[in-house]
């Protein structure tokens, strides 16, 4: 099991690499079987992932960690980020970690339901 304070780091990790547009740092985080999953992909290997997903390192500014918690070698973390043009979203991600590497990440997103009128 890793430690949680490391998987926490690795996280921070992890969105710091796409604010910065540091491919090399990403990859350093991630296992050679690292998977990515999300509800328009639902099963990247590593390098569709990285041709897919990492494009969008080049649209996003900067990411807010509302919210994230660790268990054993399982993390959620909930963000929001701020794209170049200055819209904003939010997604809860799963990641779970292999031997203090990123085996898998799964992202939730989807449409905010309609204020009751």
């Amino acid at each position: 099991m890793s430690n949680p304070n490391t998987i926490a780091e690795s996280i921070r990790a992890y969105f710091r690499a796409y604010e910065r547009k540091d491919r090399a740092a990403l990859e350093a985080l991630l296992n050679e079987g690292f998977t990515f999953g999300s509800p328009h992909d639902p099963h990247l290997d590593r390098s569709t992932y990285f041709e897919r997903c990492w494009p969008n390192s080049q649209r996003t500014e900067a990411f807010e960690i509302i919210k994230l918690m660790v268990e054993g070698n399982d993390a959620f973390i909930l963000y929001s980020a701020t794209a170049k043009d200055g819209s904003t979203f939010a997604n809860t991600e799963y990641f779970r970690f292999e031997n203090d590497k990123v085996s898998e990440v799964r992202v939730f997103y989807g449409s905010l339901p309609k204020p009751a009128e």
